[in-house]
C-alpha cells in the first residue's frame, strides 16, 4: 500500500473517520430540518394557500415521492462519483429548492401544483443523502464499528427534527414562515461547503488519516469477504451492480419490507405530530412546538444508543442478536407504545408515551444500514438505496393516508394502522440472515 509520509505522524490524533461521521450527523440534521420545516409551517401554509389537511398531505407526500423515486439512482451515483462530491452537490440542490418553496406566491394560478413539483424536486435531491452516507461508512469504517457510525449519522435525524419546532416556530412568529425556509437553505449551503472541503471518498485519499487508522479501517472493513466472482465490467473497468442478485435476495426484500413499515410509522411524527398536538390535543402554537420536540429528542437518543447496543451485542452475544433481534424487539416495543400513547387522555402523557415510541423505533435504525452495508460491500449505496426507497414509499403513504383515516375513523385508527405495520416490520427481521453476503449469492 502506498504510504504518504504525513501519515506516519500524528497517530495520537482523534480518528478522522469519526470527525467526518460527526459532520454527516450535521448534514443529516440539516436534511431533516429542510424536510420537516413544512410540517411546522403547515398551518400557516394551509391558511395562506387555502388548502385543507388532505391536500396539505399531498404536499407532504410530494417530497417523499421524489425522495423514494431517486433512492436507487442516488445509490448508483454514490458508487460512481463518491460521497464527497455527490453530497456537496445534493446539499446545494436542497438549498435551491427549499428557497423556491418560500418563493411561490399563493395567489398565482396553479400555486398548489407548483408547490407539489418543488417538493418533489427537493425530495429527489435529498434522496442522495443516506445511500451516499452508507457508501462512506462501507469504505471508512470496520464492520465492527458500523452500528455506531450509522447511529451517529441517524442521530442527526432526531437533532434536526427536534430543533425544527422551537427554532422555526420562533422564526415564524417573528418573521413569517417564508423566512424559516430561507434560514434552512442558508444552513444547508454552509454545511455542504464544509463537507466538500473536509471529506474524501476513501481513507486512502485523505491526507489527515494516520497509518494506524488506515490499517484499522482496511483490516476491518471486509474487502476480501465482499469480493465475489467478478461480475460484468463496465467500460471503466469497475463491476456493474448485480441487479438480479439484489432484486431476488431475501435479505434485501425483507429489509425493504421492514423499512417500509418503519417509514410509515416515522413519518407520522415528521408530517403530522405537530399538527396532531395542535388540532387534536388542543395545544397552542408554542406548546405544540415544545411537546413535538420530545419524539425527536427520543429519536436522537435511540439512534445513538441503538448503534452502540447493536455493535456491543454483535461482539459479545452474536451478530444475529445485535443486527436482527434488536431491531425486531425495537419495532415491537414501538407498536405497544403507539397504542398506549394514542389512547392516553392527557396530552402531556400522550406526548411522552408517543415520544418513547419514537425512541424505540429509532433503536432499530442503525441495524438497517449496518446490515445493508455488510451484505452489499462495494454496492452498499445501491442496496441501501433500494431499501430506503421502501422506507420513503411508506412515508409517502402515511403522509396522505393518515389524515384520510383520521377524517373517517379518528386518530386512534390512524395510530392503529401504524401499530399493525410496526408488528409486520418486526416479523420481517426474522427472515434476515446477518451473515449473508451479496458476493456469496450464486448467479442464476
Amino acid at each position: 500500500m502506498h504510504r504518504n509520509p504525513a501519515r506516519e505522524h500524528g497517530n495520537d490524533r482523534a480518528p478522522i473517520r469519526y470527525l467526518l461521521v460527526l459532520w454527516l450527523l450535521v448534514l443529516s440534521a440539516v436534511a431533516f430540518l429542510d424536510r420537516t420545516n413544512i410540517s411546522i409551517a403547515g398551518v400557516q401554509i394551509g391558511s395562506e394557500f387555502k388548502i385543507e389537511n388532505v391536500r396539505l398531505g399531498w404536499v407532504f407526500s410530494a417530497f417523499l415521492i421524489g425522495y423514494a423515486s431517486f433512492q436507487i439512482p442516488g445509490g448508483v451515483l454514490a458508487r460512481r462519483f463518491g460521497p464527497r462530491r455527490l453530497l456537496a452537490f445534493s446539499v446545494i440542490w436542497w438549498g435551491v429548492f427549499t428557497a423556491l418553496t418560500a418563493s411561490i406566491p399563493p395567489g398565482m394560478r396553479g400555486a398548489l401544483l407548483l408547490l407539489v413539483l418543488v417538493r418533489i424536486a427537493l425530495g429527489a435531491g435529498e434522496a442522495i443523502m443516506y445511500p451516499a452516507a452508507n457508501q462512506f461508512v462501507e469504505r471508512w469504517f470496520p464492520i465492527a464499528e458500523r452500528g455506531k457510525a450509522n447511529g451517529i449519522i441517524f442521530g442527526g435525524v432526531g437533532i434536526g427534527s427536534g430543533l425544527t419546532p422551537p427554532l422555526l416556530t420562533a422564526i415564524i412568529l417573528h418573521f413569517g414562515w417564508r423566512a424559516s425556509f430561507w434560514f434552512c437553505a442558508v444552513a444547508g449551503l454552509m454545511a455542504g461547503t464544509v463537507w466538500y472541503l473536509a471529506a474524501r471518498n476513501t481513507p486512502e485519499e485523505h491526507p489527515w488519516v494516520t497509518s494506524g487508522e488506515l490499517d484499522t479501517i482496511v483490516r476491518g472493513r471486509g474487502d476480501a469477504q465482499a469480493r465475489g466472482a467478478a461480475p460484468n465490467l463496465r467500460s471503466d473497468g469497475r463491476p456493474g451492480a448485480p441487479w438480479r442478485k439484489i432484486c431476488c435476495s431475501k435479505e434485501v426484500l425483507a429489509l425493504t419490507a421492514s423499512y417500509f413499515a418503519y417509514g410509515y410509522v416515522a413519518w407520522i411524527y415528521f408530517s403530522w405530530f405537530y399538527i396532531y398536538l395542535a388540532q387534536v390535543r388542543g395545544l397552542d402554537l408554542k406548546a405544540s412546538a415544545l411537546y413535538s420536540m420530545f419524539p425527536f429528542i427520543a429519536m436522537t437518543l435511540g439512534s445513538l444508543f441503538g448503534g452502540v447496543a447493536s455493535d456491543w451485542l454483535a461482539r459479545h452475544v452474536n451478530i444475529r442478536a445485535g443486527r436482527c433481534i434488536l431491531p425486531a424487539l425495537a419495532l415491537g416495543c414501538n407498536a405497544i407504545l403507539l397504542v398506549v400513547g394514542s389512547r392516553a387522555h392527557d396530552p402531556r402523557v400522550a406526548s411522552a408515551v408517543l415520544a418513547c415510541g419514537a425512541g424505540a423505533l429509532y433503536l432499530s435504525q442503525s441495524c438497517f444500514w449496518s446490515v445493508s452495508a455488510d451484505f452489499a460491500g462495494e454496492f452498499a449505496g445501491v442496496v441501501s438505496g433500494t431499501m430506503n426507497m421502501g422506507c420513503q414509499i411508506g412515508g409517502a403513504v402515511t403522509a396522505s393516508l393518515t389524515p384520510l383515516i383520521a377524517s373517517h375513523f379518528g386518530w386512534e385508527a390512524s395510530f392503529l394502522a401504524a401499530t399493525i405495520l410496526a408488528v409486520l416490520g418486526a416479523l420481517a427481521w426474522l427472515a434476515v440472515d446477518p451473515h449473508a453476503r451479496l458476493a456469496g449469492i450464486a448467479s442464476s
